[in-house]
């Protein structure tokens, strides 16, 4: 399996992530940033969230390459849940790089940032994301009806997957 490394994610990582996220085959995850000005926007709030501690977010590197991103987004609510996002360029599907890029974070999670429950939602079609929620011991809680928005605009059910300690 191959090695890969996160850093936290930076400005900079704006271009790639945009063209990640604007890859047409990319269907399941409703962010798809309509300018390179937006995502470069998103990323500042993004590090300013990261402050106050309310969002923590990764770029996944595979060797030099961005290969994509990852985050964890706090429960204002309930501080000690967090709901765990992520994307991948397509030329790294398959290959096993979300599921150590979820496992990096699962430690942050819950030895730095406390959390007891980690959550992350897809779309039902997307059987990928729900490979890397099962083989990192995610169980299915059940299924969210119009629970997010996807790239269409269009309200989507969804599953959830949660781990807790």
């Amino acid at each position: 399996m191959p090695k890969i490394k996160l850093r936290l994610q930076k400005v900079s990582d704006a271009k790639r992530f945009y063209e990640i996220l604007n890859n047409p085959n990319f269907i399941y995850f409703g962010a798809a940033p309509k300018t390179l000005a937006a995502e470069k926007k998103w990323l500042k709030e993004s590090i300013k969230r990261r402050k106050e501690k309310i969002n923590l977010g990764y770029t996944i590197f595979y060797g030099k390459d961005v290969a994509g991103g990852i985050g964890i987004k706090i429960n204002l609510h309930r501080r000690y849940v967090g709901e765990l996002g992520y994307f991948i360029d397509e030329k790294y599907w398959g290959k096993g790089i979300t599921s150590q890029a979820v496992k990096l974070v699962e430690k942050v999670c819950f030895k730095k940032l406390k959390l007891v429950r980690i959550e992350i939602v897809m779309q039902p079609e997307n059987i990928a994301s729900e490979k890397v929620a099962i083989k990192n011991g995610y169980l299915k809680e059940g299924r969210m009806r119009k629970a997010v928005r996807g790239k269409d605009g269009e309200m989507k059910d969804c599953y959830l997957y949660a781990k807790v300690l």
